[in-house]
C-alpha cells in the first residue's frame, strides 16, 4: 500500500531471472475487470500489492512487468492477468512463461487448473476457503492475503522444476512456439 516500499520491491525484483505474477479482480458488474490485488514474487520474496490503496504509484510495478525484458514473467493461465495489465498500460507483459501451457507440453492436459498443478508438482492441496473472496472489499484479512500470496510462491517453486523438465524432454521449442 506504500509507494516507496513498492518501488523498493520492484527494484529488487528487477534483478531476478523471473517473477511469478497473479492478479485478483472483480468482473461481475463491469465491462473490464476491476483490478483488486496483484501478487508478485521470485524465489526469495513475494508480496501482495493493493492497487486500490490511496495514492499508490503503480508505475514501478507496471514498468517491471512491461518494460523490463531481462525478467521473465511467469503466469498460470495468464490470459486475464495479461488483459488487466494491457488495460492499464496499453502493452502486454513480456517475456512470458505460462505454466498452464508448459503443463500441456509436459503431457498434463490442455487446461490444468492451478490447484491441480500445485498438487501434482508439490504435493500440496490448496486451501480454497478464500477463493470466492470479494477482492474489492477492504480491509483484506491475513487469511485472504496469505491465500493470494501463495499463488505466486508456489508458482515460483514450480516454474524452475517445469523448466528443467521441459529441457530434459527437449520440449522447450514447443513452448516457445506457443508463447509467440
Amino acid at each position: 500500500t506504500n509507494s516507496a516500499e513498492l518501488a523498493a520491491l520492484c527494484e529488487r525484483l528487477s534483478y531476478s531471472d523471473f517473477v511469478a505474477v497473479d492478479t485478483e479482480f472483480m468482473r461481475e458488474s463491469t465491462y473490464y475487470p476491476q483490478l483488486c490485488l496483484i501478487q508478485i514474487g521470485d524465489d526469495k520474496e513475494a508480496a501482495a500489492i493493493d492497487p486500490l490503496a490511496d495514492g499508490l504509484d503503480m508505475d514501478p510495478l507496471l514498468d517491471l512487468l512491461t518494460e523490463n525484458d531481462a525478467v521473465l514473467k511467469v503466469f498460470h493461465a495468464g490470459g486475464q492477468d495479461v488483459e488487466i495489465i494491457y488495460n492499464l498500460t496499453g502493452t502486454t507483459p513480456h517475456p512470458i512463461f505460462d505454466t498452464q501451457i508448459a503443463a500441456m507440453a509436459l503431457g498434463q492436459g490442455e487446461q490444468i487448473g492451478y490447484g491441480a498443478l500445485v498438487e501434482s508438482w508439490l504435493g500440496i492441496t490448496l486451501d480454497k476457503g478464500a477463493r470466492f473472496t470479494d477482492w474489492s472489499r477492504r480491509p483484506l484479512d491475513k487469511r485472504q492475503i496469505d491465500y493470494a500470496i501463495a499463488d505466486v510462491t508456489h508458482l515460483a517453486t514450480i516454474f524452475p522444476m517445469m523448466l528443467a523438465d521441459l529441457k530434459k524432454r527437449n520440449r522447450g521449442a514447443w513452448l516457445d512456439n506457443e508463447m509467440e
